[in-house]
């Protein structure tokens, strides 16, 4: 396999390329939007790529070099588009550009710490005895320890997690019951998976449905390629037109008019039947793919006013996300985790306090605030280190990809897919990984494993 060297140095001339022409701040932000487009091709399909060689890339497709990278930098970098449009004649376009060239820049040092620790051949230590019957044990008793754990306030930050390995064992049953036509499979799995999926419908948020649908879009692309490809586009159209308004039906009549979650959704449901809504879905789809889709219209805000207005934080948000690592049981005094996120949006008039959003920063953004570009660097690069070492280590530990990388490492640390506020994605690393080891001792002592 060869050195990713030529890789790691090819990926930065885009980058090099906006910065050096940043007096043109239109076609600096093109080199820089196209930049990430670049680096996708060159990490994933040019004769430079450095991938792991124990599966064809089609079968490795939920490791993070692809599914992370395609998530995480598909929506920092390649969303502003819209944005960018919008406002070509309006004088935010210098700031435009400017965010654009820092969300290159940690596209590319996230790319840059993931191939730094990507295997040649992934190792693995143990191997699953019985890999079919472990998926539906497993599905059923997280499923089972998830709804427990609201018993117990002091596990809580476990629920979401355990939920997550639930859901995609489901997934992976349904996927494995299609593909070799089994009866078992097909009925447990796309039960399990077609609850949750109307479950999410009820939530109010885009997110949860997205990713339901990424996950089995991902999970099916390795045996329908064709397929998978051809759905890809119709399938976004339709989630674009739809969930805006969706949403924020449900939000309107759920959260704010006290109607139940069911009414909400049949409501939300009625809106597209109804013609004289035609309006109000085509403005509801132009706000978001405007401003909502891509977070730089809230990035531009900070940028102008650090460090001009406001100097950079230095530690202060670094160390704000390691006290949010003491257990409040330990500390009873300690600061709200949300409050503490938000304080530097509010401080930086980002968002006002009487409003109801929750505009918190994502990681390129805290990596800014802390120190500029060096910042963003920095915080990339160790990103990219942390969660490519977190997949090498579940892989390692649960017998390879398939239970290790596509359901450990991708339901447990699902943030990583889009990344969080230093307060919150710190948090869900630490205690993630201390799950997925108390995980690896309950199944090591039950026997499911045997040495590789």
């Amino acid at each position: 396999m060869r050195s990713p060297i030529s890789l790691l140095t090819v990926i930065y001339v885009p980058w090099i390329l906006a910065e050096i022409i940043c007096f043109d701040p239109v076609l600096s932000y093109s080199i820089a939007w196209a930049g990430s487009l670049i680096i996708f091709y060159l990490t994933l399909f040019s004769p430079f790529r450095y991938l792991s060689h124990d599966l064809p890339l089609q079968h490795q497709i939920m490791r993070p070099i692809v599914l992370i990278q395609l998530i995480f930098a598909g929506f920092m970098c390649c969303t502003s588009i819209f944005y960018f449009i919008d406002h070509l004649d309006s004088d935010l376009i210098l700031s435009i550009a400017k965010c654009q060239r820092l969300a290159l820049l940690a596209h590319t040092a996230v790319v840059t710490g993931m191939i730094l620790l990507i295997k040649p051949t992934p190792i693995i230590k143990y191997k699953l005895r019985n890999p079919d019957g472990i998926l539906f044990k497993l599905c059923i008793l997280c499923y089972i320890a998830s709804i427990s754990i609201n018993y117990v306030p002091a596990l809580i930050q476990f629920k979401y997690s355990l939920l997550s390995i639930a859901i995609c064992c489901s997934a992976c049953i349904f996927i494995k019951g299609v593909v070799k036509r089994l009866s078992t499979h097909l009925i447990f799995g796309g039960s399990a998976f077609g609850l949750n999926i109307i479950n999410s419908t009820l939530t109010g948020y885009k997110e949860s449905i997205i990713i339901n649908v990424l996950l089995i879009g991902f999970l099916a692309f390795p045996h329908y390629k064709k397929t998978m490809l051809t759905l890809a586009i119709p399938c976004i159209y339709l989630l674009l037109y739809t969930l805006p308004t969706f949403t924020t039906v449900i939000r309107t009549q759920s959260w704010l008019s006290g109607k139940s979650k069911e009414i909400a959704r049949q409501e939300a449901y009625q809106t597209f039947f109804d013609e004289n809504s035609e309006d109000k879905i085509s403005t509801n789809n132009k706000e978001f793919l405007i401003n909502r889709l891509s977070e730089i219209g809230m990035f531009t805000q900070y940028v102008k006013q650090v460090p001009e207005q406001h100097p950079y934080y230095g530690l202060e948000i670094l160390t704000n996300s390691l006290f949010a690592l003491i257990p409040r049981v330990f500390w009873e005094e300690k600061p709200d985790t949300e409050k503490l996120a938000m304080q530097r949006v509010y401080t930086l008039n980002v968002a006002q306090r009487s409003s109801n959003v929750s505009a918190k920063t994502r990681p390129v953004v805290d990596g800014y605030l802390s120190a500029g570009i060096p910042g963003v660097f920095s915080a990339m690069l160790i990103y990219g280190l942390i969660t490519q070492g977190l997949c090498n280590t579940s892989e390692k530990l649960f017998g390879g990809y398939q239970l290790g990388c596509i359901i450990i490492f991708n339901s447990i640390f699902q943030q990583l897919w889009r990344g969080n506020t230093f307060e919150f994605l710190l948090n869900n690393i630490l205690y993630g990984y201390i799950l997925m080891l108390i995980i690896f001792w309950i199944m090591k002592t039950a026997k499911l494993f045997k040495p590789y």
